[in-house]
């Protein structure tokens, strides 16, 4: 600790991101929710052919061709659309932009299990907040969610629990909080989740988020977005510009805009992780595992033969890596992102390995 960091630094308790190994490290990569697979080919296409005399400017701080490719993708106008540096920071402006802040404020309504970033945001930027404990079953309790609050930050599907509402639960949600933002963060909605963009023109109250990091494999260029009424858009747009009006670099957004246009490839390879993911869970099931179902790109499950922390440190000596969370309520759950198949069969060999060797 520094005596030159304020109040605020010493109290803050920074996210904790999953463990990224070092480059050239050989291991199986299962902790992070990365997309296994390759970018769309037009990506590397563009790459090959890219002029590097465009980086001598600053990039259009609108994110024009980004946020045209979204609006078709999406249905909507470009107006209804945010670009930011990946849907971290478009979570952070959102919570400086719309949730009141001081100890007077009315609380945000948040899940006590989902993002850890949630609770980060809200202490970095003073904003009251309640956590509604998820039930029994780990589902939301949507009930909870109607009382009055300054605003709700939701994830759907939630993570890390896997599990999402459906599209009637969210707009219950939704309709609770006519004067106040509901923010539906929608990281991991490609893999088998209704968006709840179909919402957008009864509620003006409502912005989603998301990311290019999961479904169109671009965790590396971080770019999210958010999409909304012009209002919150014009909203995200004030606190931006009042931080950093250039937050998406040039090529990011020539990268990002391949990406959105390219439907097909990302159709086709979420159906693949998400076929992976129904015979991963059949397979841990077979084993024992307690598993719930899941409409994200990575499995909630709890070993019921050995410990989750155990396993968890067994499989990284094998140099397999998966999330394990110190937490109550979830520390006998172990988060697995889904790999390759060849990748997930090379869990469960290990997983039968180090359960064999306890036998």
């Amino acid at each position: 600790m520094s005596k030159f960091w304020n109040e605020k630094t010493r109290n803050i308790e920074p996210y904790v991101a999953g463990e990224q190994p070092k480059p050239g490290t050989r291991v199986i990569k299962l902790n992070t929710n990365e997309n296994p697979y390759a970018p769309s080919p037009l990506i590397k296409e563009q790459l090959e052919r890219f002029d590097p005399e465009v980086l001598r400017l600053y990039p259009d701080p609108q994110s024009e061709i980004v946020r045209k490719e979204f609006a078709t993708c999406f249905g909507v106008s470009k107006e209804n659309v945010f670009c930011g540096n990946g849907s971290d920071e478009v979570l952070a402006l959102s919570f400086e932009a719309f949730f009141e802040q001081g100890k007077d404020a009315a609380p945000i309504l948040v899940p006590d299990i989902s993002y850890s970033f949630y609770p980060v945001y809200a202490k970095l930027y003073d904003v009251p907040i309640k956590k509604i404990p998820l039930m029994a079953d780990f589902s939301v309790d949507v009930d909870a969610f109607l009382q009055p609050a300054g605003g709700v930050a939701i994830a759907n599907p939630n993570a890390p629990t896997s599990l999402a509402l459906p599209l009637s639960e969210i707009e219950r949600i939704v309709k609770a909080h006519p004067d106040h933002v509901v923010l539906v963060d929608e990281a991991y909605v490609a893999f088998g989740c209704e968006s709840a963009r179909a919402l957008l023109p009864q509620y003006p109250n409502l912005l989603i988020v998301g990311t290019l990091s999961k479904s169109h494999s671009l965790a590396g260029i971080r770019l999210g977005y958010a999409v909304g009424a012009p209002e919150l858009i014009d909203g995200l747009c004030r606190i931006r510009d009042s931080f950093n009006s250039y937050p998406v670099d040039a090529v990011a957004q020539r990268i990002g805009a391949l990406a959105v246009s390219d439907v097909d490839w990302c159709q086709k390879n979420c159906s693949a992780i998400m076929t992976t993911r129904e015979r991963s869970i059949a397979t841990l099931r077979a084993r024992g595992f307690e598993v719930l179902e899941s409409k994200t790109n990575f499995l909630f499950a709890k070993p019921t033969t050995i410990a989750a922390e155990t396993l968890y440190t067994k499989l990284r000596e094998k140099g397999i890596l998966v999330r394990y969370f110190n937490k109550p309520r979830i520390n006998a759950f172990l988060r697995i992102t889904i790999g390759t198949d060849e990748e997930m069969d090379k869990l469960f060999e290990a997983i039968d390995s180090i359960m064999g060797g306890m036998k």
